[in-house]
């Protein structure tokens, strides 16, 4: 019977990539993705038939700027109640994290998805703010909880992002030389695979959509690299079992009734055209920015700096690996994470972190 963790499938398709003599570096863009590598010892099985994997920005909460985490203390400490997934609630912003505002007494909270705090607006009279943090994985569920018309103290502060208009940015900047892309699968499960079809028509890059098994992955790779070896830049879809072409039709349409793009940075970026989702104008009565629009005066035009020493903006960029940080596994653990790549389960810093030699003690 054919499994997703096969050892000698997965041989036999090492040994396929070996005999393709290959010198090739890839990225993928998902938390998941990086998660699979690590944990199932796949990297440097990889690295010795000649495929480099970096992890490009993929993970919702990484990329998630200080000034955003500046712009939900800054409503905590001025009464809002804020509601939060729990990856995010310790991310450091300039001098302290949303953990640290709730130790001060403000009312931060854990919540599992949007619907949570949607009920919570429901049960109380203080203003509850959510923190909406995602691609357009989460994204569609928040548009949904939005088209249906929320209690009146309810508001979401948008730190929505999506996909396709990073990738173009990292081709574009060329600071890490690509020979194909693996696409995420949760994502894709959403927008399909038609999006990503720019950056092969345009800049020639081949790509796959990939699941998030070891053997997903593995045939990915043996895809992107045949795809190298004949010549051809598309977009192949591996993860067939669950993503289509056109991807979730419904999802999408509530997606682009609740938001419209707009120009935002991603941490370690420059502004990204495109990139973020702030809420249309039939839905402006809940966006927390145009509601407390006083509270965040100050930090309107302010600009933040990356904690001293780290580098999580150019592990998010493919640039450098985790562990060539000067501050990983020393100043900088998940019990101490001086940048977000250390605070997420899909941060490259924690994932690698917890599988290694690090958490371990040794």
């Amino acid at each position: 019977m054919f499994r997703f963790r096969d050892k000698e499938m997965a041989e036999k398709i090492l040994q396929k990539l070996r005999e393709m003599d290959l010198q090739i570096t890839l990225m993928h863009v998902c938390g998941t993705h990086q998660d699979t590598l690590v944990r199932h010892g796949l990297q440097p099985l990889l690295e010795d038939v000649g495929v480099d994997i970096r992890q490009g920005p993929g993970c919702p909460v990484c990329v998630t700027t200080a000034k955003e985490i500046e712009e939900s203390i800054a409503l905590a400490k001025a009464g809002k109640t804020i509601t939060v997934f729990g990856d995010m609630i310790k991310v450091p912003g300039v001098e302290e994290s949303l953990s640290d505002a709730k130790t001060e007494g403000h009312d931060v909270r854990i919540v599992y998805g949007v619907n949570d705090a949607v009920d919570l607006a429901g049960k109380v009279d203080n203003e509850v703010v959510f923190i909406g943090v995602g691609f357009e994985t989460t994204t569609p569920s928040i548009a949904v909880a939005v088209s249906r018309r929320p209690p009146k103290n309810f508001s979401l502060l948008s730190c929505h992002r999506v996909i396709p208009p990073a990738l173009k940015a990292i081709v574009e900047m060329g600071e890490v030389r690509l020979d194909g892309l693996i696409e995420p699968g949760h994502v894709s499960t959403i927008i399909g695979s038609r999006p990503y079809e720019f950056l092969s028509e345009e800049h020639g890059i081949p790509q796959v959509i990939a699941g998030f098994e070891p053997l997903d992955l593995l045939m990915g790779v043996y895809m992107l690299a045949k795809q190298k070896e004949e010549g051809n830049a598309r977009v192949d879809i591996e993860y067939r079992r669950v993503v289509k072409p056109e991807g979730n039709p419904a999802a999408i349409k509530v997606m682009d009734e609740v938001f419209e793009p707009a120009d935002i940075k991603w941490r370690g970026f420059p502004t990204i055209p495109a990139s973020g989702l702030v809420l249309s104008d039939e839905y402006q009565e809940y966006d927390a920015r145009q509601r407390f629009e006083d509270d965040l005066a100050e930090l309107k035009d302010k600009e933040f700096k990356e904690p001293k020493g780290c580098r999580c903006g150019e592990v998010l960029r493919g640039i450098i690996r985790s562990e060539e940080c000067p501050l990983f596994a020393k100043t900088c653990t998940p019990m101490n994470p001086i940048g977000p790549c250390m605070v997420s389960a899909e941060g490259s810093c924690n994932i690698l972190f917890k599988y290694s030699k690090y958490a371990e003690g040794k």
